[in-house]
């Protein structure tokens, strides 16, 4: 199961790397889609000790119904919608986002060296891992220009969020239903995200944020 987790876990760094050097909309919503899926497993694979109760494997089913489905589903619409099929002009250049990407996975391991914490199944990896996705999240949002793209970033700030509560989490269904409360608020902040592109896309015919500048009374 170890193995299986540090799988999952090189998956998940993958899919960060991905994200920030791609430029299709569609491709980053399944790569978020993948991420997710993988994200709400890896607490199933790091239970080596515990059994994981019915009400906490119920929850990450519907985790894996949200961040899998149902979140990138409404995203993937979102994109159709305002027909924009990929981000041309970033604030920050796709090489130049994968080396920064690069960058923070040496930084995260550095970090999780310092800070010596005590990961499930000595998994050290897990902190590694969720640091980069927390930061990569906040870089893509920094770094990009079009409203979706920065949405999948906060996306990922809340899986590498996610991995941390895993990584020092004591009692896996107290996490998960802390969890289930910040993906309710999620899902509502997606909503209201995509009536908020539309607008945008109806009074620019661009869903770029830099046009929000524009706006006067």
């Amino acid at each position: 199961m170890i193995q299986l987790a540090d799988a999952f876990l090189a998956v998940i760094l993958l899919s960060v790397l991905l994200s920030l050097a791609s430029n299709r909309l569609k491709a980053l919503v399944k790569i978020m889609a993948l991420q997710g899926i993988m994200v709400s497993l890896i607490p199933l694979f790091l239970a080596q000790h515990q059994t994981l109760e019915g009400g906490a494997l119920l929850l990450m089913q519907v985790m894996i119904l949200i961040k899998g489905l149902l979140i990138p589903g409404m995203l993937f619409m979102a994109v159709k919608r305002v027909s924009i099929r990929r981000e041309i002009e970033p604030i920050i250049g796709y090489h130049a986002s994968l080396f920064t990407g690069l960058m923070l996975i040496l930084a995260s391991a550095f970090i999780t060296d310092r800070l010596q914490v005590a990961m499930p199944g000595n998994q050290v990896l897990l902190m590694i891992t969720a640091i980069t996705t927390l930061s990569a999240g906040l870089f893509l949002m920094m770094s990009r220009r079009k409203a979706i793209t920065q949405v999948i970033g906060y996306l990922m700030m809340e899986n590498g969020i996610y991995l941390i509560g895993t990584a020092l989490a004591k009692q896996t269904h107290t996490m998960y239903v802390v969890e289930f409360g910040v993906l309710l608020d999620l899902l509502v902040a997606v909503m209201v995200m995509g009536i908020i592109l539309n607008n945008i896309n109806s009074a620019f015919d661009d869903v770029d944020t830099g046009f929000l500048e524009e706006l006067k009374d």
